[in-house]
């Protein structure tokens, strides 16, 4: 059983592991940054002023990453 959560992640931490990955910050409006790669179908929204990032962010940015929470906290911690 893991002691990592989804819920402290920080927004530098987590910038730098959506970098790490591959994705690239290709816009920012009103709050908002939108990460995108090339195999994903939608950009990751991320607002760029709420710290830590909230569970149900993460959650959403891995189901269109198509990772599991395990994947995740392995690659994250890694980093």
């Amino acid at each position: 059983m893991s002691t990592h959560h989804l819920r402290n992640i920080g927004l530098d931490d987590y910038r730098k592991y959506l970098e790490h990955i591959g994705c690239k910050c290709t816009r920012t409006k009103g709050g908002h940054e939108h990460y995108t790669r090339n195999d994903l179908l939608r950009p990751l929204t991320l607002q760029s002023h709420i710290t830590p990032v909230p569970e149900f962010i993460i959650k959403n940015h891995l189901r269109i990453l198509s990772k599991t929470k395990k994947q995740f906290l392995d690659e994250f911690y890694t980093m």
